[in-house]
């Protein structure tokens, strides 16, 4: 294993990381402006 192998394993992750955070938000989002017009 050399340093290049372990940073683009953890550039990877890190990639995945971002797209899994960015669903989330976006997902979160949806389900806070459901909850508000329900409430309303």
């Amino acid at each position: 294993m050399t340093v290049n192998d372990k940073l683009g394993t953890a550039e990877e992750t890190y990639g995945k990381f971002l797209s899994l955070l960015k669903v989330g938000t976006i997902l979160t989002a949806l389900v806070t402006i459901l909850v508000v017009i329900l409430i309303s």
